[in-house]
């Protein structure tokens, strides 16, 4: 069995599907990874995969370009004959289709964590796209081979009412999984001098509340409450939403927040901090928050698809609506206020990540959509409600 598996940035492969990867080849798979060439690339191949670079630019809209990446995906299938093609984000599930169906490649797997820029977006170029890509996606999702993978309910409502998929071939999984043992001996360091070390750890794009975050900061701040508002990670270029450095350098100059940017080590940086937010307006299923969840630490986040599959509100974090800063600076200090709700709250993440979010769920639960496809007689028995996988 050969399976490609296909993405807009190699450290995406990296971060969020090299452990699939990792299973695939251990169960007997031969692995290739394609995506854009990048710095992560590497890395794979020094776990012994195969990744193989592509000639895509993300934010391109020249027809001839794209049409010469659909050409090189053609030709890359043809030659590779996989059984499957599994991309990720909507984009790679677009291309990875189209190409998997003009190679004759039966089994195509498309794994969309939230509906993506072109269908969040009010800006004019995202909704010049967005009849463009609905057709794009409606061929590419469609056929007997192929399956969708979606990370909510939310999302999976959305794409039966727009038509987009036949519903009967939509696999609900939640998000690409957290290897929760690496968590397992993280517990929240007590604030130190009553000061709070609160962290936001995301790209950085607009989409993902860092607006509100560091306007929450600034009303903690005049408040004269012992805070400290750590930011994670670094901006990227090839999303529309994304924040410039000069913005974040602005807002680090005032006092607002502390930019850590790009972090290797979430587990150190997760046990230095008592309270984790992602005040994001919506998300497939946000890594980060299932990340701080595993090390017990309390969740807060915006009450949007996504999100809310991963907090319930006062039973494993707080829900905040969303766009709204000062309700964020509320629920901050209300943790602050009270260790033993957020003690409490933390524990009760902790137990639902590893009971709902492990990655090994989410591997054997993608391996089961691959076998239905590959090998329809060795598929598991269906539940009560008939349902192969866990929703």
């Amino acid at each position: 069995m050969k399976a490609v598996l296909f993405a807009n940035t190699d450290w995406y492969l990296y971060n969020f599907r090299r452990s699939l990867a990792l299973s695939l080849r251990r169960a007997g798979y031969d692995v290739l990874l394609i995506s854009p060439e990048g710095p992560y690339g590497r890395k794979l191949r020094n776990l012994g995969l195969r990744w193989q670079p592509l000639p895509m630019e993300r934010r391109s809209l020249n027809v001839f370009r794209e049409l010469a990446l659909l050409g090189y995906l053609v030709r890359l299938l043809r030659r590779e004959q996989p059984n499957i093609v599994h991309g990720f984000t909507i984009k790679c599930a677009v291309y990875g289709s189209l190409a998997a169906r003009m190679a004759g490649i039966p089994a195509r797997v498309n794994a969309v964590a939230g509906m993506g820029y072109v269908f969040t977006s009010n800006q004019l170029k995202a909704r010049i796209l967005r009849p463009v890509v609905r057709r794009l996606l409606r061929l590419a999702l469609g056929g007997k081979g192929a399956r969708l993978i979606l990370q909510n309910a939310d999302d999976a409502t959305l794409f039966k009412q727009a038509g987009l998929v036949d519903p009967a071939h939509i696999r609900l999984i939640r998000g690409s999984g957290v290897d929760c043992a690496q968590f397992a001996g993280v517990a929240p360091e007590p604030a130190a001098g009553g000061r709070l070390r609160v962290l936001l750890a995301c790209r950085l794009l607009w989409d993902k509340g860092v607006d509100e975050y560091v306007a929450a900061a600034r009303q903690l701040r005049k408040q004269g409450r012992p805070i400290e508002a750590l930011l994670a990670g670094n901006s990227d270029p090839g999303n529309p939403a994304a924040i410039p450095d000069s913005t974040v350098r602005r807002w680090v100059d005032e006092g607002a927040i502390t930019w850590l940017g790009h972090v290797d080590d979430m587990r150190q940086l997760l046990g230095s901090v008592q309270v984790a937010v992602l005040p994001s307006y919506r998300e497939g299923l946000p890594r980060s928050l299932i990340e701080a969840a595993a090390c017990g630490l309390p969740l807060i986040t915006t009450d949007v698809p996504g999100c809310r599959e991963v907090v319930s509100d006062g039973v494993d974090g707080l829900l905040v609506p969303v766009k709204d800063g000062a309700a964020l600076a509320d629920a901050i200090r209300r943790l602050q206020d009270d260790p033993a709700l957020a003690r409490k709250l933390g524990e009760a993440a902790r137990s639902k990540a590893r009971a709902q979010f492990d990655e090994r769920i989410v591997i054997q639960c993608t391996i089961d959509v691959y076998t239905e496809l590959c090998h329809p007689q060795e598929q598991p028995e269906p539940d009560s409600q008939g349902r192969h996988l866990s929703h």
